[in-house]
């Protein structure tokens, strides 16, 4: 079944979760107002998949079932099926900014892989009971939330050294049944409002700390779980042009003795395969980011433009103004070229799905990353500094002010000077608020730090072949030139791959 926005939150109320928001017990996550712009923003993914002009991005037929499911708990099959998550992320992100779902699409699809993978080494059954779960997610259509990122302590030790060994989430216990978890998971995006949280682990654990390799879903409101999260964006605030409607919220999650029963465990001290688990869900993880921050860039460049026309210049005279819309776009189509890149020349895995290309999909988060500041700069530079010294949007209103404000605040003579007025709080909220601070923080940060994205470049990118080809060049003992196979990122073979056919419209060419 697939739900709708509304059909999402009354799902909801169906849980009994414990959640602290501001100090206070959340009574219903549902109807709280300052959780109320994180619901908008998942449920953007839902009622999109109703669009038909939305569809062949939202939906998808899941190989392993022959159903229909939203796009974001789908197992990629292809580089199309890269192609399509790619847009329908930038679709739901230029509307809601962050529509947080795509999470449980990387998860989901790190999990197939390396389930499989661990069956293979270990003779397990982790894969069927994956399997299982993934179609009844499906089913339901419902959203997961990723609680992988520890506390972690001292970062100096590994969780065994920890004083306290619940900075990190560990199996306390075996029983016959199931497993007993305690822990703290530190940074869960969304959490208030999923459904289950998927537990994984959030680095390589030495054989020593195999307790610490865990993987398993666990209900929102079982036993032993509590939540203590931020408001949603900027619900209530008349200031907040975007945040009081769209946001998230992130959240801290305390694991106390949680038992989760065998058919929900995926991993159990596997150290080996925790760690490419890990790997797994942050390359598909960093290109659906590319595709966010896309989304992200397209609201930057959409209200830059906006506020240059009313400020009353014309870029084709300015061309300062010009060359910093350039720069904005520039940026943003870069890192989204990179995303396109990684589905393209993407990577077959043994459990029959796919994987980004490593070098491309790190590469294109990098950029993002470290350029996210350098976006918002550029807003700042093509809107002036009008969108910090508004007064508040009280003032629209007192009848003392409000005229003289719209006499002196106005810009072009055909534009309103409430809509100035709106697009200068509209770019205020998005880059110079602490939503537009938490935007800036989880770009750089999540998926993973910069630092991350660079070992996982140097660790696939084929330096060798690089060395191979100038020692062909001078002469050094390398004849078989043509003749081998190029390891290069977008390269399997001497000719090279052909891209895949696009969708245009609502089906395939």
């Amino acid at each position: 079944m697939l739900m709708t926005a509304d059909d999402y939150r009354d799902s909801l109320r169906a849980y009994a979760p414990r959640v602290f928001v501001d100090g206070e017990r959340v009574e219903s996550v549902a109807d709280d107002p300052r959780l109320s712009p994180g619901i908008n923003g998942v449920g953007v993914t839902y009622d999109f998949a109703h669009r038909a002009e939305h569809a062949h991005l939202m939906t998808a037929v899941e190989a392993t079932s022959g159903k229909t499911v939203n796009r974001m708990l789908h197992i990629d099959g292809s580089a199309q099926d890269l192609l399509n998550k790619l847009e329908a992320v930038r679709l739901v992100c230029k509307v809601s900014g962050c529509a947080q779902r795509y999470l449980s699409h990387d998860a989901l699809n790190g999990l197939f892989q390396a389930t499989r993978r661990t069956d293979h080494t270990h003779g397990t059954d982790y894969h069927q009971r994956f399997l299982a779960y993934l179609h009844d997610v499906q089913d339901r259509d419902l959203t997961l939330g990723v609680a992988m990122t520890d506390a972690k302590g001292d970062r100096s030790k590994r969780p065994g050294q920890q004083a306290n060994p619940d900075v990190y989430v560990r199996i306390k216990e075996r029983r016959a049944d199931g497993i007993v978890i305690s822990g703290t998971k530190a940074i869960v995006t969304g959490a208030p409002y999923m459904h289950e949280f998927l537990v994984m682990p959030c680095r390589t654990h030495a054989p020593e700390d195999s307790d610490y390799a865990v993987c398993c879903a666990v209900p929102i409101d079982a036993d032993g779980v509590t939540i203590v999260a931020r408001p949603a964006g900027r619900p209530g605030e008349a200031a907040a042009k975007f945040s009081a409607r769209y946001g998230q919220s992130t959240g801290v999650v305390i694991f106390d003795d949680v038992f989760v029963p065998h058919d929900r465990v995926f991993l159990a001290g596997e150290t080996e395969e925790g760690g490419f688990l890990t790997t797994s869900y942050a390359h598909h993880h960093r290109q659906s980011c590319i595709g966010a921050r896309a989304g992200f860039g397209d609201l930057l460049i959409g209200a830059g433009a906006l506020m240059i026309e009313a400020n009353g210049l014309d870029p084709d005279r300015h061309g300062h103004i010009r060359e910093a819309m350039v720069d904005l776009i520039t940026i943003t189509e870069s890192f989204f070229a990179c995303g396109v890149a990684s589905s393209v020349y993407c990577v077959d895995d043994p459990a029959r799905s796919v994987m980004p290309d490593p070098v491309f999909a790190n590469i294109g988060k990098l950029l993002l990353a470290t350029k996210i500041y350098d976006m918002h700069k550029l807003a700042h530079y093509v809107s002036g500094g009008l969108i910090v010294a508004l007064p508040g949007p009280d003032e629209d209103h007192n009848p003392e002010t409000q005229a003289s404000l719209a006499a002196v605040l106005a810009g072009r003579e055909d534009i309103p000077a409430e809509r100035r007025l709106e697009v200068s709080r509209f770019i205020e909220d998005l880059t110079a608020s602490h939503q537009g601070g938490w935007y800036s923080v989880i770009s750089l940060h999540g998926g993973g730090s910069p630092e991350a994205m660079k070992r996982e470049i140097w660790r696939n990118y084929p330096l060798a072949e690089k060395t191979d080809l100038v020692d062909q060049l001078l002469d050094r003992g390398i004849y078989d030139q043509g003749q081998r196979v190029s390891r290069q990122p977008g390269r399997c073979c001497v000719r090279g791959c052909e891209a895949p056919r696009r969708i245009t419209g609502e089906a395939a060419e």
